[in-house]
């Protein structure tokens, strides 16, 4: 019997930018991220590439409509956590539609402008990680690998 192929989980992040300024949201009810900023992120649902699960989830999580034509991957980190592993992808826009509001009040509670030199101290560190090397044109990082065993 072949053995089963190792699997990670595909996420894709928006790096939503207004001049100088990146969309954070606060999340709650998500476990070890609760009470931290992150971007505008979820999960492919399968049978959809990375940039399909953007549009998605920025119309499900912001109510904005951005066009798979003004997405850029900018960053692609590794990710290590004790059970999984995940591959994450940093996808940047500075075009949309609509104005971004709250739309899973179950899973955030702020949503706003930040400047990229003055991010909140609660932001997710691997997003922060993430914020850091987009701004430094690195296009690949790991995160999570040195405490894991």
């Amino acid at each position: 019997m072949p053995k089963e192929r190792f699997k990670l989980i595909p996420t894709s992040h928006l790096i939503l930018l207004k001049y100088n300024k990146i969309l954070l949201l606060r999340r709650f009810n998500t476990g070890y991220e609760d009470g931290n900023y992150s971007v505008v992120a979820g999960h492919l649902d399968g049978n959809e590439t990375f940039i399909q699960a953007m549009v998605r989830e920025a119309k499900e999580e912001a109510d904005i409509n951005i066009k798979p034509e003004d997405l850029k991957v900018v960053h692609v980190m590794h990710r290590k956590v004790p059970n999984e592993e995940r591959i994450d992808f940093f996808i940047m826009s500075n075009k949309w539609r609509g104005e971004p509001k709250i739309m899973e009040p179950h899973k955030c509670d702020d949503l706003r402008w930040f400047e990229l030199d003055n991010l909140p101290d609660n932001i997710i560190p691997y997003v922060k990680q993430a914020i850091d090397c987009f701004l430094n044109n690195i296009l690949y990082s790991e995160f999570g690998w040195k405490n894991i065993k």
